[in-house]
């Protein structure tokens, strides 16, 4: 366990702690990609929040600071941080949450956007999958199911958050 302190700064909408090449080096020497890991904020949450910090491309990482870290510990860009990081030794690659049944439905009756989930990089179906799992009404998932399966379809469509249009 990797504990310091340090101070959120934002770049852009995210923000983050930058987490230096030898704290990084202590965690997994020689990591070069997005490094799996389990963090808390000034002791927040209870449960250590897992999260992939980015490589910065110095041995140095980004770790970003979704909002439910920043909610649990009550803290925001401007603030000096008690920062606890540890290697998660459970990490797997691959979608956290499984396809829904519709979605896997929709994609075997289109084709051409089949093909396209198939050629998503790992990450963005991550993201894409992650993204269904929170929809919390049957509308809201039915709606960004067609908007999913128009976008993959290589029709230009607003899905979250950005524009995807023909590739």
């Amino acid at each position: 366990m990797l504990k310091f302190t340090a101070l959120i700064k934002i770049i852009g909408v995210n923000p983050y702690v930058l987490v230096s090449a030898a704290r990084a080096k202590t965690l997994k020497p020689g990591w070069r990609k997005p490094l799996p890991v389990l963090v808390r904020v000034n002791g927040h949450p209870k449960k250590a929040w897992r999260i992939n910090m980015m490589p910065k491309g110095n041995g140095s990482f980004y770790l970003y600071l979704h909002g439910a870290i920043r909610k649990a510990s009550k803290t925001k860009v401007g603030d000096r941080v008690c920062v606890e990081i540890a290697f998660d030794e459970k990490y797997k690659n691959g979608p956290m949450h499984p396809m829904p049944a519709r979605f896997r439905s929709a994609l075997n009756k289109n084709s051409k956007a089949k093909k396209a989930w198939i050629k998503l990089i790992p990450s963005r179906k991550k993201e894409v999958l992650r993204y269904f799992a929170n929809l919390k009404s049957t509308e809201a998932r039915d709606r960004n199911f067609h908007r999913a399966i128009k976008a993959l379809s290589g029709s230009t469509e607003r899905f979250m958050g950005r524009t995807w249009s023909e590739r």
